[in-house]
């Protein structure tokens, strides 16, 4: 078994290195989907990072009324943490508040002489409220407009920014729908092209093929030198992809950085190369085997 396999190896070699410029032209074909794949992916995170990040800039704020006490609002707080829906609840206190206004107005003179005037601080305690998805602050904000709540509650502000909120949500739905739908009509155009240009290569080879089988070879013999080139075609432009991507992936994260300053794509490249180049693998390789066996499979049946 071991003497077959090494000849399918050699085999598999030998029609690598004889037909040269259809391998070259094979692996620059399986190079291109690779690059479209890989492609995707990283696009996918930088789409899933920019979805979170606006995801957490969506919240709802819960005013509290004046005179209301503060284990009372520190009872609600602990109330909406136990919701499933709720993924984090900040307390701000009064003297919070007024703290992070001044600092977001440091030199605005006029707010600070307002605030002198007023001799007391006019900001009122709030709850900052996170989901887990934005399509959950309607439960939320129903939940809030409990009638045990009245008393203590202002104002939520989900009932200004229901609007935003709920197109926001959509957007995010449609990037997501949109980027699995072109993910798979890409994946599936870059492999019918290889595909083709594997049977191509194969089709060269027809009457040795033809040969083979008429001195009796079986036909695992035949497949297999064929599948041995389907896997270097596959590995081949997995490598290729992975050293053609990187300079590029390189110049393009400042850019990146500039729309989403919280994802470094180069970073994320780096401390994903092998997980990448692994993806890469599988997805060239198979598309090679598979079209080495299906193409050998056609001749063997004629």
């Amino acid at each position: 078994m071991f003497t077959t396999l090494s000849r399918i190896i050699k085999y598999g070699l030998q029609n690598f290195s004889r037909n040269y410029l259809v391998s070259i032209a094979t692996i620059l074909v399986l190079l291109l989907a690779v690059i479209v794949f890989e492609s995707l992916m990283l696009f996918g995170v930088i789409g899933q990072k920019a979805i979170t990040l606006v995801q957490d800039k969506i919240d709802i704020s819960v005013d509290f009324n004046e005179g209301t006490a503060e284990d009372e609002m520190l009872k609600l707080k602990s109330s909406l943490e136990s919701l499933q829906e709720v993924k984090l609840v900040e307390y701000v206190s009064k003297d919070e508040a007024l703290k992070r206004f001044k600092e977001k107005h440091p030199e605005d003179s006029d707010i600070s002489k307002a605030l002198d005037e007023l001799g007391n601080n006019p900001l009122r305690a709030s709850l900052n409220v996170k989901a887990y998805n934005p399509k959950e602050y309607a439960a939320i904000a129903a939940y809030l407009s409990n009638d045990s709540f009245k008393s203590a509650i202002e104002n939520i502000s989900y009932n200004q920014n229901q609007l935003v909120i709920e197109r926001l949500a959509k957007i995010m739905d449609i990037g997501k729908q949109a980027g699995f739908v072109l993910t798979i009509l890409l994946a599936v155009v870059a492999s019918i092209i290889s595909f083709n240009t594997i049977l191509l290569a194969i089709y060269s080879n027809k009457d040795e093929i033809g040969i083979m089988r008429i001195v009796g070879a079986s036909n695992a013999f035949i497949r297999g030198p064929y599948i041995v080139v389907g896997v270097i075609y596959g590995v081949a432009a997995a490598f290729a992809g992975i050293l053609f991507t990187s300079p590029f992936i390189y110049l393009a994260s400042p850019f990146v950085k500039v729309l989403i300053p919280e994802m470094d794509i180069w970073g994320y490249f780096l401390s994903h190369l092998f997980p990448i180049l692994g993806y890469d693998l599988l997805f060239a390789v198979s598309i090679g085997v598979i079209s080495s066996f299906i193409v050998v499979r056609r001749y063997l049946r004629g």
